[in-house]
C-alpha cells in the first residue's frame, strides 16, 4: 500500500515550484529552433554536450555550495542565471553565441538540480514523513509534467501567431521570476546552511559535507542504484528533443489543417501532441508510488522499466527511420512515460542511500553522472543523424545501451 500524503501549504508550494519551473516554452521547439538557425544535427549534438559537460564539472561544487551556504539562495541564483541564458538565446544566431547561452543554462541547471529534491527530503525527514518519499516526490513531479504540458500548448500558440521560435524564450522569463519569489517564501530551516549551525565555520561545514559525500559513494549499493537511475535518464535527455523533427515530418505529411501553412501546422501538431503527452507523464509521475508498491523489491521495477524503455527506444528509432511516424510517436510517448514513472523511484532510492548532511551534493552528483551519459550520447546521435537520419542514430545508440545491461542491473535482494 502507498502512504497517504500530508498535503499542507508547503506541499502545494513544492508542487507550484515544479509547475513554474517547467513552464519553459522553448522545450517543445528547441531542436527545431536550432535547425531553423542553420545548425546541423552534429552541431546541435555538440551544443547538448556543452550543456551536459558543463553540468558534469559544476554539479558537485554547486551541491556543496547549496549544502553549505544555503539551498534557498542557491535556487534563487539559479533562476537568475536561467533568465540570462533565455535572453541570450533570444538574441543569438550563431553557434558560438548558442554555445554561450547553453553554458549559462547549464550553470543554472547545476545550481538547481539536486538542491530542490534535497529540500523536499529534508522537509519530509523533519516532519517524520520519510516513508512518503516516492509518493510525495511523484506527486510534486506530476505538477512539473503538468507545467510542461501547459507550456507545450502555450508554445504552440506563441509560434502559431508569431511565426517566430525565438519569442518563446522571452515568455519563459515570466514563470522563472515567479519561481524565484516562491522559493524565497520557503521556511528558512530548509536552507540547511550556516545560519542554522552558528558554531560551525565555513571550512568545517565544507569538510562535514565532503566526508558525508565520500562515505555515501563508498557504498556498493549506492553505486548500483546510481547506475540504474542515471543510465536511462541520461539517455532520455539525449534523445527526447528528436521527438520534435519527428512531429514536424508527421505534421507536414498529414492532410489535417490543410488550409494552414506548414509552419502553422507544425505549431498546432507539436503543441497538441506535447500537451497530451505530458498530461500522461503527469499521471505516470503521480502514480509512481503505486507502481513501486506493486513489487516486493524496489529493484524490480527499476530493472523492468529500463529494459522495456531501451527495447522501445530501438523500435522507435527503426520506425522513425522507415517513415512509420505514428508508431515512432507512440514509442517516444512510452519512453517519456517510463522516465516519469521510474524517476521518483530512483531518486528516492538514491536519497535513502545517501547521508542527510550531503544530500544536495549526492543528488547533484547523480545529476552529474546523467549529464556525462547524455554528453556522450548526444554527439553520437548527431553524427549518425547527419550521416543517415535521426532514427538510425536513436536505434544504434539505444542498442548499445541495451547490450550494456550488466552495468546498470540491480540485484533484487535487499541491499
Amino acid at each position: 500500500m502507498t502512504e497517504k500524503l500530508n498535503k499542507n501549504l508547503q506541499y502545494y508550494k513544492f508542487c507550484l515550484y515544479g509547475f513554474f519551473k517547467n513552464l519553459r516554452f522553448f522545450d517543445a521547439f528547441l531542436l527545431l529552433f536550432f535547425l531553423e538557425n542553420g545548425l546541423s544535427y552534429i552541431e546541435i549534438g555538440f551544443l547538448y554536450s556543452i550543456r551536459e559537460i558543463a553540468m558534469v564539472f559544476l554539479e558537485i561544487p554547486s551541491g556543496v555550495i547549496a549544502d553549505t551556504l544555503g539551498r534557498k539562495r542557491t535556487l534563487v541564483t539559479s533562476f537568475f542565471i536561467y533568465i540570462l541564458s533565455f535572453i541570450l538565446f533570444y538574441y543569438s544566431s550563431q553557434f558560438v553565441m548558442f554555445a554561450l547561452a547553453m553554458l549559462l543554462f547549464a550553470v543554472g541547471d547545476a545550481f538547481r538540480t539536486g538542491t530542490h529534491k534535497a529540500m523536499i527530503y529534508h522537509y519530509l525527514k523533519k516532519n517524520n514523513w520519510g516513508n512518503q518519499k516516492v509518493n510525495y516526490y511523484g506527486h510534486t513531479r506530476s505538477w512539473s509534467q503538468l507545467g510542461t504540458a501547459i507550456s507545450s500548448l502555450g508554445a504552440g500558440i506563441i509560434v502559431f501567431y508569431s511565426g517566430d521560435y525565438s519569442k518563446i524564450f522571452l515568455y519563459s522569463i515570466i514563470p522563472y521570476l515567479l519561481d524565484m519569489l516562491l522559493v524565497w517564501s520557503y521556511p528558512d530551516y530548509l536552507n540547511n546552511n550556516l545560519n542554522a549551525k552558528k558554531k560551525a565555520t565555513v571550512k568545517q561545514k565544507f569538510k562535514e559535507v565532503a566526508r558525508a559525500f565520500v562515505t555515501t559513494f563508498r557504498s556498493l549499493a549506492f553505486i548500483r542504484a546510481l547506475s540504474s537511475t542515471t543510465f536511462y535518464t541520461g539517455y532520455y535527455r539525449a534523445i527526447k528533443d528528436y521527438f520534435q523533427p519527428l512531429l514536424k515530418y508527421f505534421a507536414i505529411s498529414m492532410p489535417f489543417f490543410a488550409y494552414l501553412s506548414n509552419e502553422k501546422k507544425v505549431a498546432v501538431i507539436i503543441g497538441l501532441i506535447y500537451f497530451f503527452t505530458y498530461l500522461l507523464t503527469a499521471v505516470a509521475s503521480r502514480n509512481s508510488g503505486r507502481f513501486a508498491a506493486m513489487f516486493q523489491s524496489i529493484m524490480k521495477p527499476m530493472n523492468l522499466t529500463i529494459l522495456v524503455g531501451f527495447i522501445v527506444g530501438i523500435v522507435t528509432g527503426l520506425t522513425f527511420s522507415y517513415g512509420y511516424f505514428v508508431l515512432a510517436i507512440a514509442g517516444f510517448v512510452i519512453i517519456l512515460l517510463i522516465e516519469n514513472l521510474r524517476k521518483p523511484i530512483g531518486v528516492a532510492l538514491v536519497a535513502d542511500l545517501s547521508k542527510e548532511s550531503a544530500m544536495a551534493s549526492v543528488l547533484s552528483a547523480s545529476s552529474q553522472v546523467k549529464s556525462l551519459i547524455a554528453a556522450i550520447i548526444a554527439p553520437i546521435i548527431g553524427i549518425l543523424a547527419d550521416l543517415f537520419n535521426p532514427g538510425i542514430g536513436i536505434a544504434a545508440t539505444t542498442l548499445l545501451l541495451f547490450l550494456s545491461f550488466p552495468l546498470y542491473w540491480l540485484k533484487t535482494e535487499k541491499t
